[in-house]
């Protein structure tokens, strides 16, 4: 059965995850970027792996309203949930903690802060502003942690298990 990857990614790192998992399981992945794309009916998945990037604060609308719109289906799946950040320590644990309800948080078998990185190449003209000034950063800058990435897919994927 594959395993569906739900992300949302505007300027690349949630993708970088997705493609991650897909290297990494053994199974069939499907990836469904939401800012483009239609999630499939879950009923077709069994493990289902959602994630997003930080945003001015919050995730992104559309995977809130994707978790808000299917929660009782996802409370019946194997499911890791995950979210790409700028911020590090009791910031980034409470971004997590409000970008995904305390239900599908408990029932999640992976968690994973992945860290995150300002790709301004990927960005228009006011989001260049914003970051330089909220952050002084006026370059590309990443901050992903792969192995946070790998630790998080060997969970999910049960790699670790013989």
């Amino acid at each position: 059965m594959p395993e569906l990857v739900i992300f949302m990614s505007l300027h690349g790192c949630a993708e970088k995850a997705a493609l991650i998992f897909r290297e990494m399981s053994l199974n069939e992945i499907v990836l469904v970027n939401l800012r483009n794309q239609s999630p499939p009916p879950l009923e077709d998945f069994k493990t289902v792996i959602i994630g997003g990037s930080v945003h001015m604060g919050s995730i992104q609308g559309k995977i809130r309203k994707f978790c808000d719109d299917n929660e009782k289906q996802l409370l019946e799946k194997r499911l890791g949930l995950y979210l790409c950040h700028m911020q590090e320590g009791k910031t980034a644990a409470r971004q997590f903690s409000e970008a995904y309800s305390e239900p599908l948080r408990n029932h999640a078998i992976a968690k994973g802060l992945f860290g995150g990185e300002f790709n301004i190449d990927k960005m228009d003209k006011y989001e260049k502003m914003l970051v330089k000034k909220t952050s002084g950063v006026d370059k590309r800058v990443s901050k992903i942690d792969l192995k946070a990435i790998e630790g998080f897919g060997k969970v999910i994927f049960r790699l670790d298990q013989t």
